[in-house]
């Protein structure tokens, strides 16, 4: 299990794809959407071996295709990915969406006055790589980045490629999903110093959970992460935030919010 396998390829195909672009020359227009389609095919490709190859990979925990290694050892917090039945094809899903989002983005010029197209795409591949990793993290730690690495992203994709009210459109999904991440920090972290010894290893709260969670404590937990995966789905009376965004958001991003992120909420 300690190496570096399929699922870290889904990942970090579209980092290394983002990286590659933010050092591209400014005007390489037609480079950097060359290299952003190429890191996302590269990515489907992954997942797509991904599907094939499950049930044959390595077995941990009933998740396939395990990869674990340490990451910050002084919290036990690990590098950490598999995939189940549902996972697998949330994979799947994200890497054909994606790799045809940024096919339907290389018109961006023409809609946008050329405004930015190298950040337009980086961040694009990063979101992608947000969205891979939550589908595919066995670390709350780790779940946890990967779940904030998609905010960022998002909100400048819609604050600035959007439309007429975009900045109020990105403002507003930022300050839901910010709410409902730090509910999500607040209870990551109880649950780390609850269990013992303290881990963020999802398999290990999951079998050791009940021994723990008990009570009160319990349902201020569950009550916590419900709303802030609720605002991810969206769910009424959290769901006010959907509409602009989806509204101002550009096509292939409302795309992407409707076939991947939305489901992250009820993944989660």
């Amino acid at each position: 299990m300690d190496h570096f396998g399929i699922l870290s390829v889904t990942i970090w195909a579209p980092i290394v794809g983002a990286l590659v672009i933010a050092f591209l020359p400014r005007g390489a227009n037609q480079a950097v959407k060359w290299i952003a389609a190429l890191a996302s095919l590269v990515a489907l490709g992954a997942s797509i071996v991904v599907v094939r190859e499950f049930n044959r990979g390595t077995i941990d925990a009933q998740f396939h295709l395990v990869e674990k290694m340490t990451w910050i050892q002084s919290f036990n917090i690990q590098y950490y990915l598999g995939v189940d039945g549902l996972s697998v094809t949330m994979v799947l899903l994200t890497g054909i969406l994606s790799f045809i989002c940024v096919l339907a983005s290389w018109g961006i010029e023409h809609w946008q006055n050329n405004k930015g197209i190298k950040g337009y795409f980086a961040l694009f591949l990063l979101l992608e790589a947000g969205m891979m990793g939550v589908f595919e993290s066995l670390d709350f730690f780790l779940f946890y980045v990967f779940w904030e690495v998609m905010l960022l992203p998002m909100y400048f994709l819609i604050g600035i490629w959007g439309g007429p009210r975009r900045e109020y459109a990105a403002i507003k999904f930022f300050l839901y999903t910010l709410a409902g991440s730090v509910l999500m920090l607040v209870v990551m972290i109880a649950m780390y110093f609850t269990v013992e010894p303290h881990t963020f290893d999802l398999t290990v709260l999951a079998r050791e959970g009940p021994k723990f969670f008990t009570g009160g404590w319990w349902r201020a937990a569950f009550l916590g992460l419900y709303i802030g995966f609720a605002i991810k789905v969206p769910v009424f009376p959290f769901h006010t935030w959907l509409p602009d965004a989806h509204v101002e958001a550009p096509t292939p991003i409302s795309v992407i919010l409707a076939g991947v992120l939305l489901k992250m909420g009820t993944y989660g």
